[in-house]
This record gives structure tokens, C-alpha cells and sequence, in this order.
């Protein structure tokens, strides 16, 4: 499940709700540092395993995310094996990689609690890397060969507009790229994920084999219930005379 609204109690609602995985979005929702680190810490006393997708492939947020306590990132739009290359080393110490050096300040290694951190961080974190573009659908393979690369998530909304059928993530062409992508994966030994909130769909790519996938986010479930509660106890109801009463106790109904 997404988890979008930069909430700490949803995040604790979504992580005790008997799902296996939660994706914190840094990328298309309004959080920062201590917004993801809340969320982490809401959700670590429950079952689930937390992803963070990070806003760019960037080493300091990189290294920023990592010293917070997210242990698995995932880095959107990359779209070259020398990108996939830059994310993994952002996530790995010297000589392994580039990640700056801050342990005893930071929440990822507990203020220099976990033992031998320094040299451990590569066995307790993960790099995914978002495979949303035709570029990156077409390095596919070489993406998947870099040394690091813990998994393959494919993003098709940016996908479909990366091939010029913006909104179309169903369009014939763009299921053939992610089952293309699937495909590449499998075949590379790396576990896939892929995002599908149609059911429907959701249970094709299940059936393909992906092995971790979203299927609905928590400001989506929110809204989509919202709705339904409107539907049912006012415009099915007779709309117009449940206003009318709200605005003879005083009440205004809100208009944009």
C-alpha cells in the first residue's frame, strides 16, 4: 500500500493492517526528513516491511534517508545501468561506494547501537530501482546486471506517458513493456514489483510472477470511501433537503 499523506497514524493504520509491504512516497507526496522518520517509527512496531521512495537519485538525500532509519529505498526514473550504478553506490560506504559517513548521529545505525554498522550497512539496506520510462524499459537488462541492484519496480502511469499514452497504463503497448520488464527481471534473478491499482490488473501481474506489487494508497482509500459515504447518506438520500436542513441550523456547504 502507498502511503502518501504524510501522516504518522495512517502510516500506523496502513502498517497494522495486515499488509506485507508500505511504500513511503518522498517523491509525489508533501514529506520531509522528519515527516519519513515519524512514519518509519509509527510503522516499526508492526509486521510490514517499509520501502521509501526517495524524490530524485540524489547521494545526499540518499544518504539523508539511509541516516534517518529507511533501510529500503527506492529511486525513481532510472533510466541507464550507469544511474542504477549512482543510486547503489549513494547507499554503500567507502570503498564499497560514496555514502558519507554519520552513524553515531543517526537513527539508521540507532546512534551507533547496531554493532559493527560501518561495516555491516550493505547487509541492512537495499536499493529498487524504478524502471517508468521507455529509455529505461529498453536498458532493461543492463539496469538489472548492475552489481547492487536488490529489485526492479516498474512505475507504468510514467510509463504510459513516456510513450506518448499519457494515463493509458492498460494500453496494450504498455502492459508489453512491463511484462517485458517482468521478464528481464526474472530472468536476472531479481525480484520485480510493479504498481497496479486495478484489481484486475493487479491479478495479471500476480500471475506473471511479480513478487511485490501496490495496489492502493492510503489518501486514494481515504478519498474513494469519502465519496462512497456521500453518495449513500446524501445524494441518495435527497441531497437537496439534507442542505436545506444544514442551512436552517446554520451551516454552510462549501463550494470550490
Amino acid at each position: 500500500m502507498w502511503v502518501s499523506s504524510g501522516s504518522p497514524i495512517m502510516a500506523e493504520i496502513c502498517a497494522g493492517s495486515g499488509l506485507d509491504w508500505l511504500l513511503i512516497d518522498g517523491e509525489h507526496s508533501p514529506l520531509g526528513l522528519e515527516s519519513i522518520q515519524l512514519q518509519l517509527q509509527a510503522a516499526a512496531a508492526y509486521p510490514v516491511t517499509p520501502v521509501v521512495r526517495v524524490p530524485v537519485n540524489d547521494t545526499v538525500l540518499i544518504k539523508q534517508y539511509l541516516d534517518l532509519g529507511a533501510q529500503n529505498l527506492l529511486v525513481p526514473m532510472v533510466n541507464s545501468a550507469d544511474e542504477a550504478a549512482a543510486a547503489v553506490a549513494a547507499s554503500l560506504y567507502p570503498p564499497r561506494g560514496v555514502r558519507g559517513v554519520g552513524s553515531a548521529l543517526a537513527r539508521g545505525a540507532r546512534w551507533n547501537r547496531v554493532e559493527n554498522y560501518l561495516q555491516r550497512a550493505h547487509e541492512l539496506v537495499s536499493i529498487t530501482v524504478q524502471i517508468e520510462t521507455a529509455e529505461s524499459v529498453a536498458n532493461a537488462e543492463a539496469i538489472a546486471a548492475t552489481d547492487g541492484v536488490a529489485a526492479m519496480f516498474i512505475g507504468p502511469s510514467d510509463l504510459s506517458a513516456s510513450m506518448g499514452l499519457l494515463g493509458q497504463q492498460e494500453h496494450p503497448d504498455v502492459v508489453a513493456s512491463v511484462e517485458r520488464t517482468i521478464a528481464v527481471a526474472k530472468a536476472a534473478g531479481l525480484p520485480v514489483g510493479v504498481n497496479a491499482f486495478n484489481p484486475v490488473v493487479a491479478e495479471r501481474y500476480l500471475d506473471l510472477g511479480v513478487d511485490f506489487i501496490l495496489v492502493g494508497a492510503d489518501v486514494a482509500s481515504v478519498a474513494r470511501a469519502g465519496e462512497g459515504f456521500a453518495k449513500r447518506f446524501i445524494d441518495d438520500r435527497g441531497g437537496d433537503q439534507i442542505a436545506g436542513a444544514a442551512e436552517a441550523t446554520g451551516g454552510e456547504r462549501a463550494s470550490y
